[in-house]
């Protein structure tokens, strides 16, 4: 455990159980693979591609799992893994086989899709492994980028926040960044609600419109492939395009970061005017920068607690359930999750993620005692 402390500075009594490095010569492929806890059950997460993952990221993104998975009371603990490199590679179907074929015998890991990843990559590494969620229709899965069950279960999460605050979330004004699979589903989920949300971004910037942007205006889809291209990137969209960070110091209610870790920190921190955060995004707030927000009357809402529809939807895959059923165990327990975190942090005097921790990591420490593990 002195060796994790050194690397890490986050290991505990949690874990991790398992860091694993892999390297492909022949294909040059580099991958990452923590599991860190399974004391609930096997560690379920997703697989990142992109050329910049550290250790420490996929390790901070394991453990988001094992909370995320213990607040949503599923039987399974918490993992992430990573291949670094770039997701539109050519030879992308070959990397992910090779990648499948190497944690082929860490059968404690189930993998699911993550950024850079998607259901063909879920269908390949199901086809060598055995395991994973999130596959297409087709193969019996709940395509999550598809169907949107993240998105949904964040804009669930924001509506309690927004109850909790006094704030009614229809006629809220919301700003989205990171306009994927997940980005876009809040963004039909809370215009479904009544929210005004008035910029998205991604890699390439961001689009402005104080009357508020409407999703068939910014995508679309192709009907045999089902790809969905942004026509607000081709310049056919309205609104002012801005940098993709001034995204974050709009004056809107609700900010909903969704995409990379750590876009918000100590260094950008005070530009953000939004009343509620809802953390769609795994870890995208760094630790210093998310009290900093706390202590001043912020309300942030963890990531684990708010973007946990997506795991839940792949345990109600793994035992055949429906794209329906999944999304009904989506909403009650985050909306559940959402009241129980904000009721103890306002009790407590502490802050969400310190309530939301708490509550997680005990049943997480009862499943090790019980289990000998402790």
């Amino acid at each position: 455990m002195g060796a994790e402390t050194e690397i890490f500075g986050f290991a505990d009594e949690l874990g991790p159980e398992k860091v694993v490095h892999f390297y492909l010569p022949r294909l040059r492929l580099m991958a990452i693979l923590v599991v860190d806890n399974t004391a609930l059950g096997p560690a379920i997460g997703g697989i990142r591609m992109a050329p910049d993952v550290s250790t420490q990221e996929v390790f901070r993104l394991a453990r988001a799992m094992t909370l995320k998975n213990s607040a949503a009371g599923i039987t399974y603990g918490g993992g992430k893994s990573a291949i670094l490199g770039d997701a539109r590679r050519p030879d992308k179907d070959e990397i992910v086989r090779a990648f499948a074929r190497l944690i082929r015998m860490h059968d404690d890991y189930i993998p699911g899709p993550d950024m850079g990843t998607d259901e063909h990559c879920m269908a390949i590494i199901k086809d060598e492994t055995g395991r994973g969620i999130g596959l297409h229709r087709e193969l019996g899965g709940i395509p999550l980028d598809e169907v949107g069950v993240t998105g949904y279960g964040v804009v669930e999460a924001a509506e309690v926040a927004a109850d909790f605050v006094g704030m009614r979330i229809e006629g809220a004004t919301a700003a989205i960044e990171g306009f994927g699979a997940v980005g876009q589903a809040c963004l039909r989920a809370l215009a479904a609600k009544g929210a005004r949300v008035v910029a998205v971004s991604d890699v390439e910037g961001a689009l402005y419109d104080p009357a508020g942007l409407h999703y068939e205006e910014l995508v679309t889809r192709d009907q045999a492939t089902g790809k969905v291209s942004k026509l607000w990137n081709r310049g056919c969209a309205r609104g002012t395009r801005i940098e993709g960070a001034e995204l974050f110091g709009l004056e809107v209610d609700i900010l909903v970061p969704g995409a990379r870790p750590d876009v918000i920190t100590m260094a950008n921190v005070d530009r953000v005017k939004a009343q509620i955060i809802v953390e769609a995004a795994n870890i995208p707030l760094t630790a210093d920068a998310e009290k900093h927000l706390g202590d001043r009357g912020v309300l942030v809402i963890p990531d684990f607690i708010a973007n946990s529809g997506g795991v839940i939807a792949g345990s109600v895959e793994l035992r055949g359930g429906t794209v329906e059923e999944s999304f009904e165990l989506v909403k009650r327990p985050i909306r559940a999750n959402v009241r129980d975190v904000l009721s103890l942090s306002r009790a407590e005097g502490i802050h969400p993620r310190t309530a939301a921790e708490t509550m997680a990591r005990r049943r997480v420490l009862t499943a090790m005692k019980d289990k000998g593990r402790l």
